[in-house]
């Protein structure tokens, strides 16, 4: 019998590396996740395989690594001699990278750095996956973007997204090392973190339709999104490494939304008037906000295969009603 495939997943606690976990234990890998050791064991994302007793410990391996720790990481490499690495990790709060740049920089561009060095150094071969990001392209000349389109970022973590995209490809062709560019568009699930501001509509569309709260207080609601799901796009990254060449992908639904547009759908759902509830706050805008950032996804299609399954109405649709579970959930624990 062929041992499984290794999976090694930076970011696994996160929205992509718990769909991502869970595709690959359903294909039979080994899945290996780096996580930071905090004070709080529990995990919500990943919570459910964790406790999984026929998965954690047999199929499912969490090791304690950080970023900026390059001994520890070539520990866990030597360890699990991964056939495959998704490099997901980072912080990836556009606004939030404003307000912590050089932290943005470690954390997304010299982590990947790290990492592709000790990929490098590897004497099995591995395939790698980075989680680059349409940040990239930010105040883009052309629309929809291609692979081919010029990189124009307009934030600290676009800025630091388009140097590790860049150095992946440089280590592509210097090192002949196989790493792939996922180019992923805004993705988005009941599992978003609540400082993304889909998750914060999703939430207070929820707590408004139940008399938790009364309003929703936004920054510009005009800026226009490209917003796919996040179980969709994992599948994406498990192609590009099965793929016989290594290349660099977007992944998008080609479909711009706006922040508004997801409001009224969001509201739709409760069956409520967005009016009513929603207030403008300046202070939720950011200093220089991307414009028509929207993918092609042509050339993952046409190479591998993959297209989007889920549409914008019911990727808001799932969040605001898993928000509204959440809420019956609290309520039920309350009394």
């Amino acid at each position: 019998m062929a041992e499984a495939k290794r999976a090694l997943i930076t970011g696994i606690t996160g929205q992509d590396g718990s769909y991502l976990a869970e595709l690959l234990l359903k294909k039979g890998y080994a899945v290996h996740g780096v996580v930071r050791r905090t004070s709080n064991l529990l995990r919500s994302r990943i919570e459910h395989l964790r406790g999984d007793e026929s998965l954690h410990g047999s199929r499912l391996f969490l090791h304690y690594g950080d970023l900026s720790d390059g001994t520890t990481l070539r520990r866990i490499f030597a360890h699990v001699r991964p056939d495959e690495v998704y490099h997901l990790a980072g912080q990836s709060h556009v606004g939030l990278s404003f307000e912590i740049p050089e932290s943005t920089s470690e954390e997304v561009a010299m982590a990947t750095l790290r990492l592709l060095e000790i990929s490098r150094d590897q004497t099995q071969p591995l395939r790698f996956y980075h989680a680059s990001s349409s940040e990239i392209f930010g105040a883009a000349e052309e629309s929809p973007q291609t692979e081919e389109t010029p990189l124009r970022p307009a934030s600290p973590y676009g800025c630091a997204k388009a140097f590790a995209t860049q150095l992946a490809r440089v280590y592509r062709q210097s090192y002949g090392i196989f790493v792939c560019n996922g180019i992923l568009y805004n993705h988005e699930s009941p599992r978003r973190g609540e400082n993304f501001v889909t998750q914060k509509i999703a939430r207070a569309v929820a707590r408004i339709s139940r008399g938790q709260e009364t309003e929703l207080l936004l920054g510009n609601t005009s800026a226009r999104r490209d917003w796919g799901h996040a179980r969709d796009y994992v599948e994406a990254m498990w192609l590009m490494l099965q793929h016989p060449e290594p290349d660099d992908y977007i992944v998008a639904t080609g479909e711009p939304h706006s922040v508004q547009e997801f409001v009224e759908a969001a509201f739709a759902v409760v069956d409520l008037p967005w009016e009513k509830y929603v207030k403008h706050n300046a202070a939720f805008e950011r200093p220089n906000e991307p414009t028509r950032l929207v993918g092609s996804s042509a050339k993952i299609q046409r190479t591998l295969g993959w297209k989007p399954e889920t549409t914008f109405p019911d990727l808001v649709r799932e969040m605001v009603e898993a928000e509204l579970a959440a809420v019956a959930e609290g309520v039920a624990e309350v009394t």
